[in-house]
């Protein structure tokens, strides 16, 4: 980037004013956003204003329209709902309210408005832009505003962030409060279970392995009493004690009649009494309601929060009066500017869709990640495994590495489709030393039951590669008649599965397709966005950051030093830097010096001169040799004496997080769904002359998320972005992040601006593949 560029975006907001409101419910991860609009804002030179209790503010001005400081938005990333309020507002709806909204606008020099809300919300903000110079002139009509004020804000630029807990807004993969309704419902479902919203009970179903789901979009067929009674005793038959059924609000029959939890409960059609009645099962209700929108927000809210409300500022300071009204959205891993009113028409469509009963329709504009979890919850719940293993595969399936939570999720669905698909599956236990071993068994549908929502590893994992044990392995291959592998597992998996394909010019047995999917709560696997387990640890990070923070309250100034693992990548640190609001984040793919650490503890020193009397520094474990946690932790404490005291903490191996969140949970039956499909097609491609011998490049591959697509990539082809001395990629997408995490916590730096999201039409993401 060159200084020109940086001092563009140093100078950016000069002269502009932003305004900021939260609309409509609240949801988690709305303060985070706020807070990044606030504080990005100001680093680029524009004043910020806070617009209390959502349009009703807007409409009723005076103290309800403030000015934000820095200063301000400390402290808010931790907590649930929207700190400067929401509310419903009746005024906004009416030309009035809308010119009086107008002219407190104007008074203040806003041609700026960022609004976080619901597509209600949003709509509102568009019919607002698109009646702007109207208004005006009726003001200025009136003589309310001068011309001189009329012309200063001839235009408004708007810019939307999706806050809502339902996810039900399209063009978006998350909108900002999903995840940690995900978080609540699901701790609440682990606990018991029973309903939730529409999307939130899709992927509720595949977090947390229900037996069936009722949504709106897919009505269930008009013997579902039958079918889901026939479908209980069968789970029962084959041993199970506890059967989850998730009802979403507003699910329906096909012709349109509701259906609820207590329908499910009691009497149904034609005194067809179900569950209860017909079975005699014991049966409990539990209604969600509210809960859903409680408790703290998930890391992952408030790192997309953060993300977004960088984007949208961006977004309204490059602003013309003939950019259209935009929703800054997150498609698979990557920020995408949308046309608002194309998102508002695709969710008013899904509406029609549904009202008019054509679900196919509904299902479709609802987006592809909708799809592809839909899809598969039908494999996982509804279909019965062949009893015949006629034609089948062998398919092994095996975790390697450290522990990570969500790899039992990954096991379960992989060995699930597997047995769907009338392949015979078998799982390792330990590793590639277990391969070498010979333990390994049969698994059946129900070997893997209630897997999803356990911690760490139940097949039990090493970090043993398979190089020196290629005779034994080779022999089990042959004896076990395996045809395929899956391997779950970390870095280890991945250098694992090049020593396999490099074994192959010796050993004929080796000639089997294989995948890897990645898990490791590091994030370091070659060819992949994200690992299952590492939202997981992040978020017990996350907690854990917030909890030393809230225990110095009250209490004077003080700096916590947190040392994460992670061994050489810096993800961990990074993203809970992010998440939790860190001042510092020393990592070692960013190289520092006793002059940049210096630096930092000035820099802590002035901040303390302030209202702040919190100061957060994370360090990766391996960030580097010398300047360790101790040496850090005494470093802060000499200099910040008299100003402030520090602690540390290591944290450990609790980082490893226990039953897995929503997104790993998600996310590794996903993995584990597409990597079966992939290896079935892989070993009929295989097959010759009565065996499978697969020895191209292409059937040994990693299954990674790659910006927006879920993609096969051959491990050797992945061998040249390998930095294997420090077991990292040699190019991460995150480190693009933390100069977000340096504006945030206050630091004159270079923001790149050349990474950022351009307007996109929602027809072209739709051919696109949407990620998790």
């Amino acid at each position: 980037m060159t200084h020109e560029e940086h001092h563009a975006a140093k100078t950016l907001g000069i002269g502009k004013a932003i305004a900021v409101l939260t609309s409509g419910g609240d949801a988690q991860g709305m303060n985070a956003a706020v807070r990044a609009v606030v504080r990005v804002g100001i680093f680029t030179g524009a004043r910020v204003f806070f617009v209390h209790e959502g349009y009703q503010g807007l409409v009723d001005g005076g103290d309800h329209i403030r000015e934000a400081t820095w200063e301000s938005v400390s402290m808010m990333l931790q907590l649930g709902g929207t700190v400067i309020g929401s509310a419903r507002c009746k005024d906004f709806r009416e030309r009035e309210g809308r010119l009086r909204a107008a002219y407190n606008l104007v008074k203040r020099g806003i041609t700026n408005l960022c609004v976080i809300g619901g597509d209600g919300s949003l709509t509102g903000a568009d019919t607002f832009r698109s009646e702007w110079s109207d208004l005006l002139s009726d003001l200025q009509k009136a003589g309310k505003i001068t011309d001189e004020e009329a012309t200063k804000s001839s235009y408004l630029n708007i810019v939307g962030l999706v806050g809502s807990i339902d996810n039900d807004f399209c063009g978006t993969d998350m909108t900002i409060g999903t995840d940690s309704a995900l978080h609540r419902i699901i701790e609440i479902v682990d606990a018991i279970t029973t309903t939730a919203q529409r999307y939130l009970a899709l992927v509720t179903s595949l977090s947390c392995g229900a037996d069936w789901v009722f949504i709106p979009e897919c009505p269930p067929d008009d013997d579902w009493e039958e079918h889901l009674c026939r479908r209980l005793s069968e789970t029962r038959t084959r041993g199970s004690r506890l059967n989850i059924i998730i009802v979403a609000e507003g699910a329906i029959d096909k012709n349109g009649k509701p259906i609820t939890s207590e329908d499910i409960k009691n009497v149904r059609m034609n005194e067809a009494r179900l569950v209860v009645k017909r079975l005699g099962y014991d049966t409990r209700v539990t209604v969600l309601g509210h809960v859903q929108r409680g408790g703290t927000p998930s890391a992952f809210d408030r790192i997309l929060g953060s993300r977004m409300g960088v984007e949208a500022v961006m977004a309204l300071l490059e602003g013309t009066p003939d950019t259209p009204a935009c929703v800054v959205s997150l498609s698979g891993n990557q920020a995408v500017r949308l046309p608002l009113m194309e998102c508002v028409q695709v969710t008013k469509d899904v509406t029609k869709a549904m009202d008019d009963k054509k679900f196919d329709e509904a299902m479709k504009l609802r987006g592809r990640s909708f799809m592809n979890n839909w899809e598969v919850y039908k494999l996982l719940a509804h279909v019965r495994p062949p009893v015949s293993k006629s034609g089948s595969h062998t398919v092994a399936v095996m975790n390697v590495g450290a522990p990570a939570a969500g790899m039992n999720a990954a096991v379960r669905s992989t060995v699930r489709i597997g047995l769907i698909q009338g392949n015979r599956v078998l799982v390792v236990h330990d590793g590639f030393e277990g391969l070498a071993k010979g333990q390994i068994e049969e698994a059946g549908w129900s070997y893997v039951g209630g897997w999803t929502g356990q911690g760490g590893s139940k097949l039990g994992t090493k970090r043993t590669l398979p190089k020196k044990s290629f005779e034994q392995i080779s022999a089990n291959i042959t004896k076990f008649n395996i045809q395929g592998l899956v391997i779950i597992g970390g870095f280890e998996a991945y250098t694992g599965g090049l020593e396999l394909m490099e074994g192959r010019k010796q050993f004929d047995e080796l000639c089997i397709p294989f995948v890897v999917i990645p898990a490791t709560v590091s994030n370091n696997v070659p060819g992949s966005d994200f690992s299952i387990g590492a939202d997981t640890a992040l978020n017990t990070i996350c907690t854990t950051c917030d909890r030393i923070k809230q225990s110095a309250a009250g209490t004077k100034r003080r700096v916590f030093i947190i040392e994460t693992m992670g061994g050489y990548c810096g993800y961990l640190a990074t993203m809970a830097g992010l998440a939790a609001g860190a001042d510092a984040a020393y990592i070692f793919e960013e190289p520092f010096t006793i002059r940049d650490l210096q630096a930092n503890v000035e820099h802590l020193v002035q901040k303390m001169k302030t209202t702040v009397k919190r100061g957060l520094v994370l360090r990766n474990e391996k960030c580097n040799e010398n300047y360790t946690t101790d040496f850090i932790f005494n470093l802060y404490s000499e200099e910040g004496k008299g100003i402030f005291d520090s602690r540390k903490n290591v944290l450990g191996h609790m980082q490893q997080g226990g039953s897995p969140t929503p997104f790993d949970r998600n996310f590794a039956t996903k993995m584990g769904a597409k990597a079966m499909n992939w290896m079935s097609g892989k070993i009929k491609e295989s097959y010759r002359n009565g065996r499978i011998f697969a020895n191209t490049p292409d059937s040994g591959c990693v299954l990674g998320m790659r910006k927006r697509a879920l993609l096969f990539q051959p491990v050797t082809e992945l061998k040249d972005q390998t930095d294997f001395e420090h077991r990292i990629p040699k190019e991460q997408w995150w480190l693009k992040l933390r100069p977000i995490l340096k504006i945030l916590a206050k630091y004159e730096i270079d923001l790149d601006t050349s990474d950022h999201a351009h307007l996109e039409h929602i027809s072209r993401k739709r051919s696109g593949e949407a990620g998790v």
